[in-house]
């Protein structure tokens, strides 16, 4: 009897064992959300309102933190002020005031020259000759041609290294892709936090500091373009406790304001000491040319030498993460971990869904594959939703009016957040392969 009754009651421990684990495992994702959110903080002052918009997809967060820090602030051939300069450059020919504002704020906070925020005419001509391809890969990915390399890469005193160039290459399908997701969540109406602490925070700085209203600034030991290109650590337990306290306070002030939606809106630091705070505003149009291009229907075009690109001929897995993780080293990883984690999000509609999403963005920038059947597309994803998916992944500035919205409902906030993070990896794997292949062309050639 007694070993009846212990194998009936079994099961009721199991059961037990596992509703303390799937508790265990909520508080754990939550832990991880707080500290992808305190992470951003530490790195730019404030929580940005796209990582608020993301942080119900932990797991997402923390990939896309990591890949952004890295092209941004990490080691690579370019510049800081490049870098955020080549930013400003993608986001505006999606005429994205957001993230023009932000990588403005950051381009001077790095040393960047002021002079270059008057527009592409006051820029050094290596980054005017950019602006071609910038415009090609931000509308019409296909045109990326050898052409396109080549100019870039020929010799002279204004030409690009192949590593500076697949930088360059990363961090405008980044911000393209970027600005879809912007534009897709509403986050271009939300203010700009921007950063404060000129040159990075240097080490042994506390965040206590700041959190007390105290904005004096210890002098580096070493050189600004070392501190920027670090990331301080988290591990002091004085900065963690410091940056719930202003996350806290944060919270508070806009409950006192009635800002209840903190899903869009961008949390301000409320220092009333620091009544100083750097602002910046720049107008997206003096930073392209060429206004009147944009994205045609690939499938409707008249010129008869653009062919499908096939991924079984090119693919990412085969030949974009290899060469551009041989040329920027550790990115490919980095790239390859977004792409899985966006792929591995859980959804109610399962995966079917998710895979003709992907498909039909990838579709409409002229990528095929050959084992999928695209009748799918049309029994799974209902015409509302095609024309959602299609205006924020081709024209992502159409959608700062609401015309077409998301048409499931009640769909929960972190489902719709899901279907911009799918448009926004889609479409930056599109852009790395069209440019990528251009690459490995003029390397062949």
């Amino acid at each position: 009897m007694i070993i009846c009754t212990k194998k009936m009651d079994y099961p009721l421990g199991t059961q037990c064992q596992r509703v303390q684990n799937q508790v265990m495992k909520v508080n754990a994702e939550k832990e991880r959300a707080s500290l992808r959110c305190m992470k951003a903080l530490a790195s730019r002052g404030c929580v940005d309102a796209v990582s608020q918009q993301m942080a119900s997809h932990p797991q997402y967060l923390e990939s896309f933190l990591r890949t952004q820090h890295y092209i941004l602030h990490m080691d690579g051939p370019l510049p800081l002020q490049y870098r955020h300069y080549i930013a400003i450059m993608a986001a505006a020919r999606h005429h994205c005031g957001y993230l023009v504002s932000l990588h403005s704020a950051h381009f001077l906070r790095v040393g960047g020259d002021p002079l270059w925020l008057q527009g592409l005419e006051a820029v050094p001509p290596r980054l005017q000759h950019l602006d071609q391809l910038n415009k090609v890969l931000a509308h019409q990915p296909w045109l990326t041609a050898h052409s396109h390399i080549q100019a870039l890469l020929k010799t002279g005193e204004q030409c690009w290294s192949l590593a500076e160039l697949v930088q360059a290459v990363v961090l405008l399908a980044h911000c393209h892709s970027l600005c879809s997701f912007v534009f897709g969540s509403g986050t271009d109406t939300d203010p700009v936090p921007l950063p404060r602490a000129p040159n990075g925070t240097p080490p042994g700085y506390c965040l206590c500091d700041a959190a007390n209203g105290n904005v004096s600034v210890p002098q580096p030991l070493t050189s600004p373009s070392e501190h920027t290109t670090r990331r301080r650590s988290l591990d002091s337990s004085c900065e963690m406790v410091c940056l719930k306290e202003r996350i806290q306070k944060s919270q508070e002030e806009k409950e006192r304001r009635g800002e209840h939606l903190l899903h869009t809106q961008t949390l301000q630091h409320t220092d009333v000491e620091d009544e100083e705070e750097m602002t910046y505003s720049a107008d997206p149009s003096r930073f392209i040319t060429d206004p009147e291009f944009g994205y045609q229907e690939f499938a409707r075009r008249e010129e008869d030498h653009f062919q499908v690109f096939r991924v079984q001929d090119y693919s990412w897995e085969d030949h974009g993460f290899s060469l551009v993780n041989r040329l920027y080293s550790d990115i490919g990883h980095l790239l390859d971990d977004r792409f899985r984690s966006v792929t591995a999000l859980p959804s109610s509609h399962g995966p079917d869904l998710k895979r003709a999403t992907w498909n039909y963005i990838h579709c409409m920038l002229g990528i095929r594959y050959d084992d999928y059947d695209y009748g799918e597309v049309n029994q799974l994803l209902e015409k509302e939703l095609k024309l959602y998916i299609k205006s924020v992944a081709c024209y992502p500035d159409a959608t700062k009016t609401p015309l077409c919205p998301l048409p499931w409902a009640p769909l929960k906030p972190s489902e719709r957040i899901h279907v911009n993070l799918l448009i926004m990896e889609a479409r930056l794997q599109a852009e790395l392969l069209y440019a990528l292949r251009a690459i490995t062309q003029y390397m062949i050639a």
